[in-house]
């Protein structure tokens, strides 16, 4: 069975997915600049690890919410 869960989406160029098929986590993310990218993860702890590492908090300075609701959107996957 695959459940997918939806991160974030702005459109349809802006938007990152991560289905959970079986014992793997594939997060799909497609940005208008880059293109589509694919990362496969044996555990939710790999995929907390790079989701705060491509996410620092740093980044989101003055949009702290908007950071905390993507990390919310993580862990519940």
């Amino acid at each position: 069975m695959i459940k997918k869960h939806e991160i974030y989406k702005k459109d349809k160029w802006n938007m990152m997915t991560v289905e959970v098929q079986g014992r793997y986590i594939v997060l799909r993310e497609i940005t208008d600049q880059w293109g589509e990218e694919t990362h496969t993860f044996m555990s939710r702890p790999a995929l907390m690890h790079w989701a705060q590492n491509r996410f620092p908090k740093d980044d989101f300075e003055g949009r702290e919410d908007e950071w905390r609701q993507m990390m919310a959107a993580f862990k519940q996957v």
